[in-house]
């Protein structure tokens, strides 16, 4: 082939696997039950912009329904329920969300818009994953090191975003139910539909009416859940604004309060770190997901006097990525989830050139339907530019050079976000020093976006507080 790039034939995903709904109800009390506003809210696929089915838009009537039907089930069945017993009950959603692998793979592909070969190896198996370890816990929490008797907190209300619409639901459920609590979860307005068939799953799995209920909705839906007074506890993920908006309104209310929120994660690579290695953890740390993810290597910090090659070949690299079809099996960039996050996207790549940085894509041609952004790469960046400080969320890389360990260490720092951070080095001694002064939840050494139920995953500062995950993520449901 003298050294060209092999041609992939199509390799589409069946859509024959999903069966859509014309239109959804919220989930309440073990049923699916029609919405007391009679609204509705169009949920679309953002690869084609066609209608995918219409969804309840709940509203304050709708959601004390849901937390009152939560509230019976804590008080007459679940908090009292062995934790053996709690545990098989998640036992048997792990095996379902298995079992169902391909169709829930396929319907978050449709719903969100990101390549389905993520959805299928990433996203669904991660989930399972979260609800097999967590009914692992169910019968342990004596021994999690929050007392010897520990209780659960309540009714937890749980808001979950769109980048990861049943991951970030699992890392949410799971561990509320093991610890003996119930759940009126709203998923975000653009993609509800696998948690729609989650309560699917709950029925089949023999889930006690009212430990988990769903209701769909806008942002007004997802306010009214969380200042609910019969909520004792509230979960969020999503955008620092908003995030702050929840603290303001939750505060002096007594609830429990969790957030996850935004990130400007630094992906520092150091003179003797393996290049090619760094290059593949760069492009997966940024562009896995269309850089929809909170805690996305999106600040490349490179060591000056290797920064030419390091950009010589993550420009080969991204020269090879696929962007098209997201049911592609092929595909490695898929579509941005709606045309507002598309603009948002574009309108910091167009402030980026503006303030003097230069922008590199790899030729890609976008297809004429949808909402897509090219791969991109911003080099001559400063401190000072808004790509370099602001979470674009979107498949954009900031490059920053440094000259010393403690100037990396000092620029990875300069954000008001921390969530996340890679350290790319062959010396552990170098690892460690400067993982020990980087202001992140989490520090990947040498990889980057690996993650594991057993492992506590939150940020500092501006990323939200509390953790998820791991022992240290069951606090937050005991007492």
């Amino acid at each position: 082939m003298d050294g060209q790039p092999l041609e992939y034939a199509p390799a589409p995903e069946s859509r024959s696997v999903v069966r859509l709904r014309e239109a959804y109800d919220p989930f309440i009390d073990g049923e699916f039950v029609p919405a007391e506003t009679g609204e509705h809210l169009t949920t679309a696929n953002p690869a084609d912009e066609e209608p995918l089915a219409q969804v309840a838009l709940c509203g304050e009537a709708d959601v004390d329904r849901a937390v009152a039907a939560a509230r019976r089930a804590f008080d007459a069945v679940w908090r009292e329920l062995p934790g053996a017993e709690r545990g098989k009950y998640l036992f048997r959603i792990a095996r379902i969300l298995q079992e169902r692998s391909r169709e829930i793979a396929v319907l978050e592909t449709l719903d969100n818009g990101k390549p389905v070969k993520e959805t299928r190896d990433f996203d669904v198996p991660t989930a399972a994953a979260h609800f097999f370890y967590h009914a692992g816990w169910a019968d342990k929490l004596a021994y999690a090191g929050m007392g010897p008797d520990p209780r659960p907190v309540g009714v937890c209300a749980q808001v979950v975003p769109w980048n990861f619409p049943l991951l970030m639901l699992a890392w949410k459920i799971a561990p509320a139910l093991a610890a003996g609590n119930t759940v009126v979860l709203k998923p975000a307005e653009t993609t509800p539909l696998t948690a729609l068939l989650f309560a699917e799953v709950c029925q089949e799995a023999g889930l006690p009416p009212g430990v988990v209920n769903i209701v769909t909705g806008d942002g007004g839906t997802g306010r009214t859940l969380v200042e609910h007074p019969g909520a004792d506890k509230v979960a969020f993920t999503g955008s620092t604004e908003v995030g702050r908006g929840i603290a303001r309104a939750l505060a002096g209310s007594g609830k429990r309060l969790t957030l996850e929120l935004g990130g400007k994660g630094a992906n520092i690579v150091y003179d003797d770190a393996a290049l090619d290695q760094a290059v593949e953890g760069v492009v997966n740390g940024v562009f896995f997901n269309q850089g929809h993810v909170c805690c996305a290597g999106s600040r490349l910090l490179v060591q000056e006097s290797v920064a030419e090659e390091l950009l010589e070949r993550l420009r080969a690299r991204m020269a090879l990525l696929r962007l098209g079809d997201p049911l592609d099996k092929n595909t490695d960039i898929g579509a941005v989830n709606s045309a507002a996050q598309l603009e948002r996207i574009r309108d910091l790549a167009e402030t980026g050139r503006a303030e003097g940085a230069h922008a590199w894509s790899p030729p890609c041609p976008l297809p004429e339907r949808g909402h897509w952004f090219p791969p991109t790469v911003f080099t001559g960046v400063t401190q000072a530019h808004r790509v370099a400080r602001e979470e674009v969320f979107g498949p954009v890389l900031s490059v920053l050079t440094f000259r010393t360990p403690e100037e990396a260490v000092a620029k990875a720092n300069n954000t008001p976000y921390g969530l996340s951070a890679g350290v790319w080095t062959e010396k552990g001694s170098r690892m460690l020093w400067t993982a020990e002064r980087l202001r992140a939840g989490v520090v990947w050494s040498n990889t980057f976006n690996k993650f594991d139920p057993a492992s506590p995953f939150g940020g500092y500062k501006e990323s939200g507080y509390g953790r998820e995950g791991g022992r240290h993520g069951l606090e937050a449901y005991l007492v």
